[in-house]
């Protein structure tokens, strides 16, 4: 009877322990969730996206992990590279395997195929895929170390200074940090450097080529009035990040959250640091726009290091040989070497021989001396033989296939014409003593190398016919002319027509109209000019300068457009 309530003593102790002991236990659990739900560190940082000044910043330098908020970076150095044409979106983008087994998200790439780079920015931008962000940064730089070097690069140019990178994708690993405040700075370059692209960011959805992918940030973009973006991004050791960017009225703001708990506190948070900011911020504001990024070009000088030999370093005696002077060539001519060089005409080039020869003293007294007289014996057949060589050599030039060919053979060649008395004199002379006197051709000769350049003298040539010969291929066209005909055009056929277009509003508008109009017909138009009447009723589009056909025809064309069309006369 005694162990009984023995028993019952020992059952009630363990019952407390047990009880206390999952107390504590549950105490710890308690204690030691939140921290491992709050390990990421929290920092904030909020903008005025139209000057650049901070509203709002809690621990905006200290480095932490960016997550996918990394793939802003990957998308902005894809939109810089189609803005300078290095690629176009739709240029097809090879996977490799590296891209292909990124852990999720994932867009499902498989290595071996291509796709457009359209898709793979819906997907990085929309879905947050780390295989397209791979495959992005893979194909603009050929590998994604390079690709992060070329990221790090461009976050500097940008501004960003507590920001490095080593992958496209955002996923943890060492050396790949950035700020709250860096990332904001990203976001509103997103926004102004690039608008044409910025709405991908507000989508909900998208067709990303293999699949239709949804927007991660569609919650916040649903239930933050004026929300259009930016990214979200996620990983254990960064926790719940997120860049957005809204607008209210005038006003525009951009932040960055790094280190939520959760998805819906990371929203929470990010919802009243916009509407406080959108408190504090002034509705009109000068609106400074970022700075193209500069973009600084590393020179890479390289020396090349040759090692010094000995017979480079060791001087030496140079003793040059003694040998003969060469012998001189013989000059040759100056007019040889030209004539050799650019063939000339032979007669030329032996006067010029002749001149640049010496004269012996015999030739200078045969040059003084007088001209020999012609033998009795030899004075006939020489002239004769003269002639005849002179007409040898002109009768091929003379030849002609002409039918005046024989009147012109059978016509004496006239003589020059006086160019002073002395050449008169002595043609008189030639002419007295008769052509076949050779005594009057000597004595011509010799005045002529005396000096004197006369022509000789000719009598007047004959007046010419006034007779017209008149040839025909057949017997020729003796018909009467045909009778002119007289075209008459009608007294309504001037320039005094045009076309009214209707009034309008502004000057503006209707010259506007006029122009296009112009463009639009320039076959009738075209001679037309363009006039613009300030009635009391508005300003009246016309085309003046125009012939009733053309006014007409205008107006029918314009008629078949539906534009109103009135024609004016004079």
């Amino acid at each position: 009877m005694n162990d009984a309530p023995a028993r019952g003593r020992e059952t009630a102790t363990v019952t407390r322990f047990s009880q206390t002991a999952r107390l504590w236990a549950f105490i710890l659990l308690a204690a030691l969730a939140p921290a491992g739900l709050s390990a990421a560190p929290f920092a904030a940082y909020v903008m005025d996206a139209r000057t650049g000044q901070p509203i709002y910043k809690q621990n905006a330098d200290t480095k932490l992990h960016p997550a996918s908020l990394t793939k802003m970076m990957t998308l902005y150095m894809a939109f810089t590279a189609i803005e300078r044409g290095q690629v176009r979106l739709d240029s097809r983008f090879p996977i490799s395997s590296n891209a292909a087994a990124e852990p999720p998200s994932k867009l499902g790439l498989r290595a071996g195929q291509s796709i457009e780079l359209r898709y793979l920015i819906r997907a990085a931008a929309i879905k947050s895929a780390n295989d397209a962000a791979t495959a992005i940064g893979e194909g603009l730089a050929g590998s994604e170390p390079a690709f992060a070097q070329q990221m790090t690069a461009m976050a500097r140019a940008l501004g960003m200074r507590n920001t490095q990178f080593r992958n496209a994708n955002g996923l943890t690993q060492d050396g790949h940090y950035s700020t709250a405040h860096d990332m904001t700075i990203l976001g509103r370059r997103l926004f102004y450097d690039f608008p044409q692209y910025y709405n991908l960011f507000s989508r909900r959805e998208a067709d990303a080529g293999i699949a239709k992918v949804s927007s991660t940030n569609k919650r916040f973009l649903d239930n933050y009035p004026g929300a259009d973006g930016i990214k979200t991004g996620y990983t254990r050791a960064a926790g719940f990040n997120l860049t957005a960017s809204a607008q209210r009225g005038r006003k525009r703001l951009v932040a960055t959250v790094f280190g939520g708990t959760s998805t819906a506190q990371r929203n929470q948070v990010m919802a009243q640091l916009l509407d406080a900011g959108f408190s504090r911020v002034p509705s009109r504001a000068r609106e400074v726009r970022p700075e193209p990024p500069q973009l600084l070009a590393q020179k890479v000088v390289r020396r090349a290091k040759v090692e010094p030999t000995p017979a480079a370093t060791q001087p030496k005696t140079l003793v040059l040989a003694a040998s003969e002077p060469p012998t001189r060539a013989q000059r040759a001519s100056t007019a040889a070497v030209a004539s050799a060089a650019n063939p000339r005409d032979p007669l030329a080039d032996a006067v010029r021989q002749a001149q640049a020869a010496p004269l012996s003293a015999s030739a200078l007294r045969l040059t003084s001396s007088a001209r020999p007289s012609l033998r009795p014996a030899a004075r006939g057949g020489a002239v004769e033989q003269a002639i005849a060589s002179a007409v040898e050599t002109i009768a091929p030039a003379a030849q002609s296939a002409s039918l005046a060919a024989p009147v012109l053979a059978a016509s004496s060649r006239p003589l020059p014409a006086p160019r002073s008395r002395a050449g008169q004199a002595s043609t008189a002379s030639v002419a007295q003593a008769g052509t076949d006197s050779a005594d009057a051709i000597a004595a011509a000769v010799a005045e002529a190398n005396t000096g004197s350049l006369s022509l000789l003298a000719s009598p007047a040539p004959k007046p010419r016919s006034d007779t017209v010969i008149l040839a025909a291929m057949g017997e020729g066209d003796i018909s009467n002319p045909e009778a002119l005909e007289i075209v008459s055009r009608p007294g309504g056929s001037g320039r005094n027509w045009g076309v009214s277009l209707g009034l309008y509003r502004s000057q503006v508008e209707a010259n506007k109209l006029l122009l296009r109009t112009a463009l639009q017909d320039g076959t009738v138009l075209g001679g037309a000019q363009r006039h613009v009447a300030d009635t009391k009723r508005g300003f009246e589009a016309n085309f003046v300068n125009l012939t009733r056909a053309d006014a007409q025809l205008a107006c029918e064309r314009l008629q078949a457009r539906a534009q109103t069309c009135t024609v004016t006369g004079p």
